[in-house]
């Protein structure tokens, strides 16, 4: 009897062990994984990857340059880890002429940015990326992306993109905030800081500069002007970070976080955004047969 229990216990343990080794994690970083790792990555992810897209750019005195980049991905990844998603190496070559007057930023051609962007989706594509999130971290692709995504539209293809806008953080439960002028590397953006690389973090520099609305333009809200941020915010720099804390950042990238996840699922689980492309398509190689 004893010697059936300890075999029967050896199967277990072996059972057990090959289980293990049949569910070993995958990274969800692209660059992290084998190439035979990333074939089981895609199926495992069900042909979903998400493109985190920051920018470099002055982010006060008191803040890397690279902070949206550095955010987005950190948010990117923990919502990979809560809904499996392949996540494509740091992309920043996005919409920045408005802070070109600044050290360390890098503002690449309109026609590069799209272009470079294309053959970037278009290769997660040939790779297996039939539904690509574009993840925006920066707000000034927030009328680039949309642009983009419409322009998917303008010849037939295999694979959908999904724009992930800048997130929608005021919600129920969030701690206040002091600073008003909170636009760019305020209190906000120090805060997420705080929880995602504290260490590049220099809190005692926060002082150094005045990110006061100079408001230098006198125009009515109807138009719109290119100069219109650098007429407020010459420095690139709006928002009291002194104000920034710990508990607004954790909350904030929880809230990041978890709407990610959210539509990281939701993607994954769509089966007519590429279905009704086809239809289109298909439509449009003949518009006078459309039904009027």
């Amino acid at each position: 009897m004893n010697a059936r229990r300890a075999f029967f216990l050896f199967a277990l343990l072996l059972l057990s062990s090959l289980c293990a080794h049949s569910q070993e994690k995958l990274s969800v970083k692209w660059e992290e994984l084998t190439a035979s790792d990333f074939v089981k990555a895609i199926g495992q992810a069900h042909n979903t990857c998400a493109l985190p897209f920051g920018i470099l750019e002055k982010h006060g005195p008191h803040m890397p340059i690279g902070t949206d980049l550095l955010n987005v991905r950190y948010a990117s990844l923990a919502a990979a880890q809560k809904e499996f998603t392949v996540v494509f190496p740091e992309y920043y070559f996005g919409q920045i002429f408005e802070a070109r007057q600044e050290p360390g930023t890098i503002a690449y051609s309109l026609d590069l940015q799209l272009k470079l962007l294309q053959e970037t989706v278009n290769e997660m594509a040939r790779n297996g990326c039939k539904k690509i999130v574009i993840v925006n971290g920066h707000g000034g692709n927030e009328s680039l992306l949309p642009l983009f995504a419409q322009s998917q539209l303008a010849s037939s293809r295999d694979y959908a993109v999904f724009i992930y806008g800048l997130p929608k953080l005021d919600v129920p439960g969030r701690p206040a905030k002091r600073d008003d002028n909170d636009m760019h590397a305020g209190a906000t953006e120090t805060s997420h800081m705080m929880v995602s690389h504290p260490d590049l973090l220099r809190m005692d520099r926060t002082k150094q500069e005045s990110g006061a609305d100079q408001n230098r333009l006198k125009l009515p809200d109807s138009l719109y002007t290119g100069i219109w941020w650098y007429a407020k915010f010459p420095d690139h720099f709006a928002g009291d970070p002194s104000t920034a804390n710990k508990e607004l950042g954790a909350f904030d990238m929880n809230t990041w976080i978890n709407s990610l996840a959210d539509a990281f699922r939701a993607v994954k689980a769509d089966q007519d955004t590429i279905r009704l492309q086809n239809e289109y398509f298909e439509k449009t190689k003949n518009p006078l047969a459309t039904k009027q």
